[in-house]
Order: structure tokens, then sequence, then C-alpha cells
């Protein structure tokens, strides 16, 4: 991993907290929202986002995860749920041995697989931010060792379907929307109710 990730657990948290905040602020009417992710609505970008954070805790541990599954759709307090699951995930990679050694069936670094939830958290907390209206602002620090984690990965994961194609974004656009370019996303999407933009491809 980019040895800008330091400490993984404090830039998870860092992360999680700006996701917690939009998953907070996503009203009951904005949940048949379109995202910037096509197959996913915000209902099931956020059931999705809570499969991430639970299964990320599981890898964390160096046990196996299941991502096969389809989303479930939100019931209860899926927005306290989310913020509690998030919270465990950054205990959980915060553990002494949890960035040793492999960890996944793809059998991956474990620094790599946990710098994989950094950015499922950062790319899709802003993927809701945008789906929803509301202000989105990662840190730098995260952009930084996710960006240059997934570059590393991009080819792996868009011959897995995980990203998308790279999109192109303007010049002097700054290192997140390259990042959201890389994985197949415009950095100018808005909601198709304000705007005739598509969705980009990917998760």
């Amino acid at each position: 991993m980019n040895d800008k990730i330091s400490n993984l657990s404090e830039l998870l948290a860092v992360a999680g907290d700006r996701t917690v905040a939009v998953v907070r602020g996503i009203t009951d009417e904005q949940l048949a929202a379109a995202t910037p992710c096509g197959e996913y609505d915000v209902d099931a970008l956020v059931g999705h986002l809570l499969q991430v954070v639970e299964n990320f805790q599981e890898l964390a541990r160096k046990r196996d995860a299941d991502f096969g599954t389809a989303p479930e759709r939100l019931t209860g307090e899926w927005r306290d749920r989310f913020a509690a699951e998030t919270v465990r995930l950054v205990a959980a990679w915060a553990a002494p041995d949890a960035e040793e050694g492999m960890s996944g069936a793809m059998g991956l670094p474990a620094r790599t697989v946990g710098a994989m939830a950094l950015g499922d958290l950062t790319v899709h907390g802003w993927d809701l931010a945008r789906a929803t209206g509301q202000p989105y602002e990662p840190d730098a620090a995260v952009v930084a060792a996710v960006g240059a984690e997934f570059a590393a990965l991009a080819p792996m994961a868009r011959s897995m379907g995980v990203f998308g194609e790279p999109v192109a974004v303007a010049e002097g656009a700054g290192p997140f929307a390259e990042l959201l370019g890389l994985t197949g996303r415009d950095p100018r999407w808005t909601r198709p109710e304000t705007s005739s933009s598509t969705a980009a491809a990917g998760t």
C-alpha cells in the first residue's frame, strides 16, 4: 500500500464520519432516486455500502466475506445501523494484526484490502451525496491514499466489473475528480431531475 496510508483505521474514521453524515441526511423520499452507480438507486446503494462495511470487518479479521448477494432493502433504523457498523469497521482495522499478511479470496495484501474499504466509503459517499443533493468534501489525505491504490487496482477492477470504463476529466480538475473518473464516474453527474446527465457506469 502507498506510504501515505500510515494509519488505515484513522483514515477510515475520517472517511466514515463524512459518509455517515451523508447517510443520515438521506430522507425516506429519496430512497428511489437514481445514483451515479447506474445499477443502484439510493436504497440499494446504501444497502450495498452496509454490505461493504460489514464484510470488510470480516476481512480485517482474515475471515471469508460474501459479496455475492444482492443488497437488502432498507428497513428499521438503517441510518443508525450504518453508523454503528462503520464504527465497528474502524475498530476492526485498528486491531494490531489487521494490516498484516494477506486477506480475502483474491489473496491480496491486507493493507490493500483495507484501502478498498476506504475507497468504497469515500466514492460511495460522493455517490450518495450527489444523488440526494448534499455537499460532500472528501479528506485530502484519504483521496491521495485511495487514488494511489486504485490506480494500481484499476485493471483488475475493470475486468471484474467493479469499475466502469475511465471517464476523462478536465485538466486541473483535482485529485478527487481524477479518482472518480478512474472508477468510471463523471464528476459532473447531477440528479436526473435537475440535469439530463446520465449515470456513469460502474459501482
